[in-house]
């Protein structure tokens, strides 16, 4: 399928004889009631509610607009209303401090704040912020069960005004390795990934997947949201994730897939099946890495096959997937390019043998043109030859073109000369009994330069002031010996009761090191 021009196109289909008001487009779960909107009521919601915006805030096209907003169709609604008018869409963590807000709101330089009803008579940290910097805050009312815009019909042509090489959506990268950086998307660059994640997964008008993931984030807005209505299927979207919740909402909205981190998919091991248990069609685990051993359990525990994807905001999200079987999926792997190019080069922009590490590089109509307002990060993340983008990780292909990866290129360890992948290394560590949580990183040494670091979170004791911690590192430690080099064994175990995540389920392991350094 070519990529269409525009996101509003999910509402412009070539099948006209299909049905789309009695198609649902958005599920949201009670309480008190669960709700449901076809495709033709969303497509009204979303141009009623750019009619208001319009004639209210009247803005110039590519103007930012910030939402800081919940899951649930008024983000829906809010998101696709400003990407429709031309204007660009910047949604936040609703969770921000007022700091965090201020950062992203001025390094946008943002218009509008966009929140619900009834926070600034709250003080919620995101109006504070808006306020302090002279920036106009609109609340929106939730969109009410009784109101699913069923009124007259309204002239989208005339409300509608972007086009494919606009920017629709402003987002920051998750800055696990340093200062986020902005980065813009085209229509046309998320409409490509949408087309990209519907091929790989064939989804159809009898899907339907549940929203795990914040919409504030590429991995909850493209390959969920977006993917889905792109596909005419179905989602099914409460206002966060919960793990007692996950299952009665798949049975009663007939999900067939869902995709989340494995942080999302090992809390649902965690906790009780049902019985019967409802069958998904497949799992799809992206945003970090998956480890085998999670991957594995995961598979014999929900019975359907678990997908490893490859994504990064820079690449409107989806850059490679394992397929749907009867295709050959490589667990550690994550999978071929899925309608995008990708190249492993080296220091110099030189493309490596098959089997050989370096650099994974991609380019395609899905990726950004460049961060904004940031020509240094530019010159650093495009080789000039070809415009290949440098996506900072390390890895290697094999010779049916599934890409393994071994680490950010910034977060490898060197001990002594030998390069050690922290991802290998968390691998080992999540294979052991009773390990719940693990994260691997770098930590300063007079011999060797670096040595291997962890932090963990086990099943056995609660942190180091439990009278088993000794016992339970030595036994973690002996683990790894059996499955790694001795010079890839963490020479040092950190015992937690949880490790730092970012809200979309990433480790940031420069933290982690930052945080245990000052408990050392």
């Amino acid at each position: 399928m070519t990529a269409a021009p525009t996101l509003l196109d999910v509402f412009h289909r070539s099948d006209a004889s299909h049905d789309w008001a009695c198609t649902p487009a958005i599920h949201v779960p009670g309480p008190p009631t669960s709700v449901t909107l076809s495709y033709v009521q969303l497509h009204r919601q979303c141009a009623r509610l750019a009619s208001q915006l319009q004639h209210g805030l009247q803005l110039e096209r590519g103007a930012v607009v910030t939402l800081v907003l919940p899951n649930g169709p008024l983000f829906v609604a809010s998101f696709l209303a400003c990407a429709g008018l031309g204007w660009i869409a910047a949604p936040l963590n609703h969770a921000y401090n007022a700091e965090e807000v201020r950062f992203y709101v001025e390094d946008t330089r943002s218009s509008v704040v966009i929140v619900p009803a009834g926070w600034s008579a709250e003080g919620r940290p995101a109006v504070q912020a808006a306020r302090a910097l002279g920036c106009r805050v609109l609340e929106l009312a939730p969109i009410a069960a009784e109101d699913k815009g069923d009124g007259a019909t309204l002239d989208t042509g005339a409300i509608w005004q972007a086009q494919p090489d606009d920017v629709a959506l402003v987002l920051h990268t998750s800055g696990t390795t340093g200062r986020p950086k902005c980065v813009p998307l085209t229509h046309r660059n998320i409409r490509t990934t949408m087309d990209n994640v519907v091929r790989t997964y064939q989804l159809t008008r009898s899907d339907c997947t549940l929203i795990v993931m914040p919409l504030f984030h590429v991995h909850g807005l493209i390959a969920s949201l977006l993917s889905t209505l792109q596909s005419g299927g179905a989602c099914a979207v409460p206002p966060r994730f919960s793990a007692s919740a996950f299952w009665p909402h798949v049975q009663a909205f007939n999900v067939t897939w869902y995709s989340a981190v494995p942080t999302i998919h090992s809390i649902l091991l965690r906790h009780t099946l049902p019985d019967p248990l409802p069958k998904l069609r497949f799992i799809r685990s992206a945003s970090s890495s998956l480890a085998p051993h999670t991957l594995k359990q995961l598979e014999e525990a929900l019975q359907a096959p678990v997908l490893e994807a490859y994504a990064m905001t820079e690449a409107a999200h989806q850059m490679c997937s394992n397929p749907l079987p009867p295709a050959v999926h490589k667990p550690g792997t994550v999978g071929p390019a899925q309608g995008v190019e990708l190249t492993v080069r080296d220091e110099q922009g030189r493309e490596v043998a098959v089997g050989e590490q370096g650099e994974v590089c991609v380019r395609g109509a899905n990726v950004t043109a460049g961060y904004r307002d940031n020509p240094t990060a530019n010159r650093d993340a495009f080789f000039p030859d070809g415009h290949w983008f440098r996506t900072g990780d390390r890895g290697k292909l094999d010779a049916d073109g599934y890409l393994s990866l071994t680490g950010r290129i910034k977060e490898l360890i060197n001990r002594g000369g030998e390069k050690i992948s922290p991802i290998e290394v968390d691998a080992a560590l999540l294979s052991c009994a009773g390990v719940k949580d693990a994260v691997s990183f770098a930590a300063p040494d007079e011999l060797y330069g670096e040595v291997v670091h962890c932090a963990v979170v086990s099943d056995y004791v609660s942190d180091e002031t439990d009278s088993g911690a000794a016992a339970e590192v030595e036994r973690i430690r002996a683990h790894c010996a059996e499955k790694l080099s001795a010079f890839k064994v963490p020479a040092r175990v950190y015992l937690m009761r949880d490790i730092p995540k970012t809200a979309t389920g990433k480790v940031q392991r420069r933290l982690v090191a930052a945080k245990v350094g000052t408990q050392a």
